[in-house]
């Protein structure tokens, strides 16, 4: 799952969605430096990236990526479920996806104090170029993608994964709809 989905099962806990969505860039104990309710939200995202990264129907959406992807096969397979969360948000949302992006840019600028440097090195570019509301469409998604594969170290044709996420499209969308509300379920029973 990428930033929209972790954001979302986070609910309408503002500590634990900051834990949530700076998590990948809190290594270790030092999650501990932060108020409890942040490393409860630390503690849910590593929660439900094991969850994914070990869930047969996500393992199944990385297979037909792996040949072409390798690695980075399932870094791909969470930002296209973010896609499809974005795109389909109003069957778990009550909120439209633009109102309820822009209150979860304001809930983190609320505590952009409590950002690691690296979350607030980018932030102001993700709000600026609204990232969560262009995963909605496959054009926001092959941005997001091409950002990517510019900042990564190793070769990679993450820039051309839309091509594969467009060839095998309602694959990955059913993948996805299966999978969800699993997860929902896993992260309701560990909130």
């Amino acid at each position: 799952m990428n930033f929209l989905a972790h954001i979302y099962l986070s609910g309408d806990n503002e500590e634990l969605l900051i834990g949530n969505f700076i998590a990948d860039f809190v290594k270790g104990s030092k999650k501990d430096l932060y108020p409890v309710g942040i490393t409860r939200g630390i503690e849910l995202h590593r929660a439900i990236d094991n969850f994914t990264d070990h869930h047969q129907i996500t393992a199944e959406s990385k297979s037909r990526l792996y040949p072409r992807h390798h690695k980075y096969a399932p870094v791909i397979v969470d930002i296209y479920y973010d896609h499809f969360l974005a795109k389909n948000f109003s069957l778990y949302c009550d909120i439209a996806l633009v109102d309820y992006v822009a209150q979860c840019y304001e809930v983190i600028q609320k505590h952009y104090d409590m950002l690691p440097e690296g979350v607030k090195q980018f932030f102001p570019y993700m709000v600026e170029k609204n990232w969560l509301l262009n995963y909605s469409t496959v054009e926001g998604i092959g941005r997001t993608l091409k950002g990517l594969s510019s900042r990564v170290a190793f070769p990679n044709k993450m820039n051309e994964a839309t091509i594969d996420l467009e060839n095998e499209y309602s694959l990955f969308e059913d993948e996805f709809s299966r999978f969800f509300p699993q997860l929902i379920n896993f992260v309701h029973q560990k909130r």
